[in-house]
């Protein structure tokens, strides 16, 4: 495995990711920002912020795995939610269960979520993006 997670001393353990990834492989994967389309280009779970970010995770799983790679090579994420509010956490933690319960594991990488005014169409709640590094 070319990542290993760790939550230094000194930084808050989150349950939610760890605080740094080291990367030791030789290639990187660079995941453009996947919104809740369904392979047909639906829109998934229009309205419904946990579905939304379900759809999300479920996508990168499948670019990662038209890379060769797996959410354990994932080094890095960033989420951008539309109109971000703290109450909004647990619908988006219910979305990456419902994924990680499909994909088979919890993808703690690094991250960072990022409230925004809107994304690409008024549909689309939320997008995330990745970074993975394989051998």
């Amino acid at each position: 495995m070319s990542i290993t997670l760790v939550n230094p001393a000194g930084l808050p353990e989150i349950p939610a990711y760890r605080q740094v990834s080291i990367a030791t492989g030789s290639k990187l994967v660079f995941i453009a920002g996947q919104v809740a389309w369904a392979a047909d280009g639906a829109t998934v779970g229009e309205g419904d912020l946990a579905a939304q970010v379900e759809q999300c995770y479920l996508n990168i799983g499948t670019a990662l795995a038209g890379a060769g790679a797996t959410f354990d090579d994932v080094a890095k994420m960033t989420v951008y939610v539309v109109d971000w509010t703290p109450d909004k956490l647990a619908l988006f933690l219910e979305g990456v269960d419902r994924a990680a319960a499909k994909l088979g594991g919890t993808p703690v990488p690094p991250g960072t979520l990022i409230g925004v005014a809107a994304l690409d169409v008024p549909e689309h709640l939320v997008e995330v993006e990745a970074t993975a590094v394989i051998d």
